[in-house]
C-alpha cells in the first residue's frame, strides 16, 4: 500500500473543519457491517506512536454483549449505590444499549524508555482517528468516558487489569437527526506566534472558576 504525506485534499481539510459529534440520543441502529467496522478500526490504528509501541487496544461489544456490560455496570453501581432506586439502576444496565455498536479504545501500558504519557496520548489519537473514520463512513458517533470507565470492578470485569486506562468509549451508529453546531474555542485566544518575554494566549479566558484541575483518574504508573 502507498503511503502519503503532504498530498494536498480539500476534502480533507474541509471534512476536519466541519465534524461534529452526534448526541448518544440521537444515534441509532443500523451499526457498521463487520467490513467497514474493521475498515474504521484499521483507520483508528494509524497513529503517531513513539517507539511503535502500540500501546493500545480496542473492544467491541454489540448484539448480546451489550447486555453482559450493562449488567455489570448495574452490578458495580449497586455495590457503591445500594438504597439506589430500581429506575436508577435500569438506567445504569442499559447504557450500552444506546447505540448498535460501542467500541473501547483502550490504552495498554508498555514497558520501554518512552514516557507514559506519550503511550497514552497515541490512545487518544487512535480514538480520535475512530471519530474521524466512523464519520467518514457515514455514521454518528461520540466519544464518552462516564463514570464507569474509572471503576475497578468495571475494568476487572471487562478482563482489563492495572495496565489499562479506558481512554473512551465509541458509540457508533445511524444518525437520527443532524446535530447543531456547537461553541468552538476563538483561536486568537489559544494561538501564540512565540516570541521570548511575550504574554501567551493559552485559554485562560475558558477557565471555570466552579471546576477543580481534574485528578489522574485511573492513572498509575
Amino acid at each position: 500500500m502507498e503511503v502519503i504525506a503532504g498530498k494536498p485534499s480539500e476534502e480533507v481539510l474541509d471534512y476536519l473543519l466541519r465534524r461534529r459529534s452526534v448526541k448518544v440520543q440521537d444515534i441509532c441502529a443500523p451499526g457498521p457491517s463487520k467490513v467497514e467496522l474493521d475498515r474504521i478500526l484499521t483507520a483508528a490504528a494509524r497513529v503517531p506512536d513513539h517507539g511503535k509501541l502500540f500501546p493500545f487496544h480496542f473492544m467491541v461489544f454489540e448484539g448480546e454483549a451489550r447486555e453482559e456490560v450493562g449488567a455489570l455496570i448495574a452490578e458495580s453501581y449497586i455495590k457503591d449505590n445500594p438504597e439506589a432506586r430500581e429506575d436508577q439502576v435500569q438506567a445504569e444496565r442499559e447504557r450500552f444499549m444506546r447505540a448498535p455498536t460501542i467500541v473501547g479504545v483502550i490504552s495498554r501500558l508498555r514497558p520501554g524508555k518512552h514516557p507514559l504519557w506519550e503511550q497514552l496520548m497515541t490512545a487518544g489519537a487512535a480514538a480520535q482517528n475512530f471519530s474521524l473514520a466512523a464519520h467518514a463512513s457515514g455514521y454518528g458517533v461520540v466519544w464518552l468516558s462516564e463514570w464507569y470507565s474509572y471503576h475497578d470492578d468495571v475494568k476487572a470485569g471487562l478482563g482489563l487489569d492495572e495496565r489499562d486506562h479506558i481512554a473512551g468509549f465509541m458509540f457508533l451508529g445511524s444518525i437520527k437527526d443532524a446535530p447543531e453546531e456547537r461553541d468552538r474555542p476563538d483561536m486568537e485566544k489559544i494561538v501564540t506566534h512565540w516570541r521570548k518575554g511575550m504574554a501567551l494566549n493559552n485559554g485562560d479566558h475558558y477557565d471555570r472558576e466552579k471546576f477543580n484541575i481534574p485528578k489522574n483518574k485511573g492513572f498509575s504508573a
